[in-house]
């Protein structure tokens, strides 16, 4: 991931709205969820959740798939852990005391 790529994706996050979208898409994991659903957990209308989804999708932080009449939105656990990645290695110069919060921990 370079620079401006990184900030596309941090101003992307950098809205309360697209914030909660995606953290509730890394909760619901790898089966996704529907616009609907969305909009239901954040406390969204459909067009506004419509609308992040839009622009987390153009920054390739979440990705659809259309199954039938319903289109399944999934977060891209690769691009996020791409932007994690440039943020502790770039920007932190690998700093020990700075990674060790990313070491797998018990319970989660």
């Amino acid at each position: 991931m370079n620079e401006d790529q990184a900030l596309s994706a941090f101003a992307a996050l950098s809205n309360k709205s697209r914030l909660s979208v995606v953290r509730c898409l890394v909760q619901a994991g790898p089966e996704g969820m529907t616009a609907g659903d969305i909009a239901r957990r954040v406390g969204g209308s459909p067009s506004q959740t419509s609308f992040h989804l839009s622009s987390l999708s153009e920054n390739g932080l979440i990705s659809s798939e259309r199954q039938a009449r319903r289109i399944i939105y999934r977060v891209e656990y690769q691009r996020i852990g791409d932007l994690v990645h440039f943020l502790l290695e770039d920007c932190c110069g690998g700093n020990p005391i700075v990674r060790s919060c990313c070491e797998p921990r018990q319970g989660c």
